[in-house]
């Protein structure tokens, strides 16, 4: 092969490789839309009343929240690439360290003050003071947290995915409420064992 035509070959599958990540997403439907067998399709199954709980005079909650309107709380969206999100933040809360594996997250802020921040692939952390009416990208995969540093103020956010069902991954819970040896753990936190097993407990039902 020439080498023109081998550097030919090279771009093109460069380009492939692109347009696959491209178009990486929820698979296409055929339909206009999914029901599960035995639903009966009206207005009702396209509407979800999750977010009523939101709305005076509910109380608000003493921990950080979050109100999801995904697929499985909502499956008219099955297929729709597409997912909602309401965030409570009680005064000096925080909604830990977490990624969503299969999407990007759009943070709108709605009330109060937020500290947002994510960190990219080369360890870079990416922060920002949010304001109401302000909104803030988690690029896709990455991990990212928010923050009411406000000891007497809530806040109120909303969060909008590109995919019916986003995944959500904390990294906290995931390390240290598994079944994870405590030496692996011990040895990736230059840690002991002993400095492991509280962790675990802090996590523990």
């Amino acid at each position: 092969m020439s080498f023109i035509a081998s550097k030919m070959l090279t771009l093109i599958i460069s380009a492939f490789a692109i347009v696959q990540i491209t178009l990486a997403s929820d698979p296409d439907i055929l339909t206009d839309f999914i029901a599960p067998t035995g639903t009966q399709v009206d207005g009702n199954f396209f509407t979800f009343t999750g977010f009523r709980a939101l709305l005076p005079p509910n109380i608000q909650p003493s921990t950080f929240k979050a109100l999801k309107a995904s697929k499985a709380e909502f499956p008219a969206l099955d297929g729709q690439s597409v997912a909602y999100a309401a965030l409570i933040y009680p005064p000096g809360t925080i909604n830990p360290p977490h990624t969503h594996p299969r999407s990007a997250e759009l943070l709108f802020l709605a009330k109060g003050s937020l500290n947002v921040g994510f960190v990219d692939t080369t360890n870079k952390l990416f922060t920002q003071t949010l304001q109401p009416g302000d909104m803030f990208v988690f690029p896709k995969g990455l991990v990212h947290f928010q923050f009411n540093a406000d000891t007497s103020k809530p806040a109120l956010a909303f969060s909008a995915f590109g995919s019916a069902n986003a995944g959500t991954i904390s990294i906290a819970s995931t390390l240290f409420n598994s079944t994870i040896d405590d030496n692996v753990l011990a040895l990736a936190f230059k840690t002991d064992v002993a400095t492991v097993q509280t962790l675990k407990k802090g996590f523990s039902s």
